[in-house]
């Protein structure tokens, strides 16, 4: 097929750009259902995680949060790794804020990770205000 013939899976853009989708003058937009984007897994930490109202540590912890609340907090498990860039706090550490995780980073024994993308706005905002900052997080001793 030429560049100039249409598929049945294309949508020509004969004599007018798409301002809406910035597709120019003349260039093919594919409408395939097989995209990379549709196949590739969901971002997040779902199969890595547990939630927070199997940890009866944190019932006594955060007792202002309701079970519901609890059970919405995803606590990744132990060695999963963080997606670099990402926004975590870690409700051990509640105090120290949101942080930006590097490369590399994986969750310790110590830790109960809660990524920010996992967390429905509301609770995420509960746990660390509605104005915290994400910080990148630098490993000890590291400048």
């Amino acid at each position: 097929m030429t560049d100039d013939q249409q598929g049945p899976d294309d949508v020509a853009r004969q004599t007018t750009g798409d301002p809406i989708h910035a597709v120019p003058t003349g260039q093919r937009v594919t409408t395939d259902t097989t995209d990379e984007r549709l196949t590739r897994p969901t971002p997040g930490h779902t199969d890595e995680s547990e939630s927070g109202i199997q940890d009866k540590t944190l019932h006594q912890r955060f007792g202002e949060l309701s079970p519901d609340e609890l059970a919405r907090l995803s606590i990744l498990d132990y060695g999963t790794a963080l997606d670099q860039g990402a926004i975590y706090v870690d409700l051990n550490d509640l105090w120290s804020g949101p942080f930006k995780a590097l490369g590399g980073q994986t969750a310790g024994l110590g830790n109960r990770y809660v990524a920010k993308r996992d967390t429905d706005y509301e609770l995420w905002n509960k746990l660390v205000g509605q104005h915290a900052e994400a910080e990148v997080e630098r490993p000890a001793g590291a400048e």
